[in-house]
């Protein structure tokens, strides 16, 4: 076990590497950052004294190399627009997102898992083809326009629950369903695939030969072995929604992490944006190892891969 977690723990290593190699070409590559900082109306002159004054003039090489030092020690320096630290915007941003986002995954647990195992208990039955209707809304419907939808009935409308804030527990229903809806089709159907596939083991029928109850097989003894691909998407749908974040807070005006990364980009305040790409990616393959470990524990038989 000690080994396959240290093997996990280098290529997640790896990844965080490559996410900020990539991260920090992609911004130094898509223009001047200089004379993007100083806006279209600046002289040559300004151009250049922005240029020396954050060290843009410098190798690429030698820029990355103190980037990733001060990011090692989460320092990501000073934000062009706001004015102040950068790690300092994050920390006063990041608790939102994951709040939106543990509340969106919980939500889509749920609502896909016990709806995928009923899905595939009562197999080629209106339950089943409702549960693949609403998979198929889900993931054709852009989560945008159901944010929009959602605060158009229950905020507008029914005047059940706020528009846009942060402050109380009401304010993030309306974005957490949007978010978790999105998730909870590709969950459901993993979950039903899992499912099927189970019911039709031999150690399941066995399981029937001795008597056990259908609600034992089903709860103790498929359940288990079908969730497992479940865990490991739940935390790639987890990296999708920190990501994600970035629209459905704009539409409802959360002060999250993702409003800052549209605030960010808006504004040219690279700083920032390298700041939120890294953070995200490193939670992402954070979770992604984790998920690795717990179907470990789960499938004694994934250690040996």
């Amino acid at each position: 076990m000690l080994n396959y977690i240290l093997r996990r723990l280098m290529i997640a290593l790896s990844v965080a590497i490559t996410v900020s190699v990539v991260s920090f070409m992609l911004l130094h590559l898509s223009g001047d950052l200089a004379a993007a900082i100083a806006g279209p109306e600046a002289s040559a002159a300004q151009v250049e004294a922005i240029r020396t004054q954050y060290g843009l003039d410098r190798p690429l090489t030698a820029q990355f190399a103190d980037w990733l030092w001060n990011a090692v020690r989460l320092d990501f320096g000073r934000s062009y627009y706001f004015q102040s630290s950068v790690m300092e915007l994050v920390a006063e941003r990041l608790p939102i997102t994951l709040k939106l986002g543990g509340i969106a995954l919980l939500l889509a647990v749920f609502v896909a898992i016990p709806l995928g195992v009923l899905a595939a208990i009562f197999r080629d039955t209106w339950l089943d083809r409702l549960a693949l209707l609403i998979a198929v809304i889900g993931q054709a419907m852009p989560s945008f326009w159901f944010g929009l939808t959602l605060i158009v009935i229950f905020a507008v409308g029914l005047h059940w629950l706020p528009v846009a804030g942060n402050t109380t527990w009401q304010h993030f229903v309306l974005p957490a369903i949007a978010l978790g809806y999105y998730a909870t089709p590709a969950m459901m159907r993993l979950t039903r695939a899992g499912m099927l596939d189970v019911l039709d083991s031999d150690y399941i029928r066995t399981a029937r030969a001795k008597g056990l109850s259908r609600s034992r097989v089903i709860l103790k003894h498929a359940l288990r072995n079908a969730v497992i691909p479940v865990v490991a998407l739940a935390a790639v749908e987890m990296g999708f929604m920190l990501g994600g974040s970035v629209v459905i807070e704009s539409v409802y005006s959360l002060q999250g992490l993702g409003q800052l990364a549209w605030d960010a980009i808006s504004r040219n305040d690279y700083p920032v944006v390298q700041a939120v790409v890294l953070i995200i990616a490193v939670f992402y393959i954070a979770l992604t190892f984790l998920a690795d470990v717990i179907n470990a524990v789960l499938d004694p038989r994934i250690r040996t891969r």
